[in-house]
């Protein structure tokens, strides 16, 4: 078995494009979910929300890049205002509720067949990516080696000897802006949650009607950070289609949020970098087993009278989740999160 190649593929994907689209999914539920105690299970609404507005601007209606950039993020803050008037008042539940409803509801709208026109329906949408990559600064036939970095012909690698990170033309480019996005909006949220509005956010998790009685606006507080972080899960929903170059309705499912869920919980809720650090490992964990086990098969290592490569992917998701489910049972708060950070109100 080439351990060298499972080990390098795992790592290449721990730090690559899918892993920044689940780290700024993640940032945006850890500012509502960790900081605040909102219960948001429609974070994919959020992102389709950024996504098709990008989409929509540039392909259907003609506009430029940037436009498209700022009516995704205009939509994902009106969605938040529809969202979180009418429930932010009321019970945490509610809003769960309510956003997982809207979440499916965004992503059947999507997919209509009287709109296939202009969204595309199922079959989706392209063509709106060609802008984005014509901003990258380097030429696509650069060759330059830095240390144990090089760039062959716009092809990005990292070789460490043991093991070697290889990115293509496009994913190279992808990074750049993705880790800028997360380190900036890292920043950003420790300076804000460590202010005097952070510390109100914090308040009003553990304790909403104690914040109540000091005189804050409770509703104006909890709207502000359903804001904030919609319009971080519509920066992921951006990158998530510019990485793929194209959207499709059924890739905003229920499960995409979940998915967010699971990055935020293993790196550690109410931790700036918690969601970084869930992502990376998520996605190190399911590469890591899937190359592996992939290997053993092609390698005779597992008969497949044991097993299949059929059967490899609902394996993994098998171990994974048993992984999730002794996590919550014997560290809930994650690998660098506080178990005090858990202890929300929920009235």
């Amino acid at each position: 078995m080439d351990w060298q190649f499972v080990f390098s593929q795992a790592l290449t994907q721990a730090i690559g494009p899918t892993m920044l689209v689940y780290a700024l999914g993640a940032i945006g539920l850890n500012l509502q979910f960790g900081y605040t105690g909102l219960l948001n299970f429609g974070q994919a609404a959020f992102a389709a929300m950024g996504a098709y507005g990008l989409a929509l601007s540039v392909v259907a209606w003609g506009l430029p890049f940037w436009w498209g950039i700022l009516i995704g993020l205009a939509a994902a803050v009106v969605m938040a205002l529809l969202l979180g008037i009418p429930t932010l008042r009321l019970r945490a539940d509610y809003l769960a509720i309510v956003t997982i409803a809207a979440a499916e509801i965004i992503r059947r709208l999507a997919r209509a067949t009287v709109w296939s026109d202009t969204t595309g329906g199922s079959d989706g949408m392209r063509g709106f990516s060609e802008p984005f990559f014509e901003l990258i600064p380097w030429d696509r036939d650069s060759t330059w080696t830095l240390l144990f970095v090089s760039m062959d012909n716009g092809r990005l690698a990292v070789d460490f000897g043991i093991f070697e990170l290889q990115y293509s033309y496009r994913d190279t480019w992808i990074m750049v802006v993705g880790w800028a996005l997360v380190l900036l909006i890292c920043g950003v949220m420790a300076l804000l949650v460590h202010s005097p509005w952070g510390r109100v956010l914090k308040g009003i998790r553990e304790d909403e009607e104690a914040v109540r009685s000091l005189g804050k606006n409770v509703f104006a507080f909890k709207m502000q950070a359903l804001v904030f972080g919609g319009i971080i899960g519509a920066v992921a929903g951006f990158l998530f289609a510019l990485s793929r170059a194209n959207i499709q309705p059924d890739t905003f499912t229920t499960d995409f949020t979940f998915y967010f869920y699971v990055v935020l919980i293993l790196g550690g809720a109410a931790r700036v970098f918690g969601p970084v650090l869930g992502a990376a490992l998520f996605w190190f964990l399911y590469n890591i087993l899937s190359q592996g086990l992939g290997e053993a098969i092609r390698a005779d290592v597992i008969p497949p009278s044991v097993l299949e490569m059929t059967q490899v992917g609902p394996l993994v998701f098998l171990l994974l989740g048993l992984g999730m489910v002794l996590l919550l049972i014997f560290r809930p708060q994650g690998l660098i999160g506080n178990r005090k950070e858990l202890l929300f109100d929920v009235r």
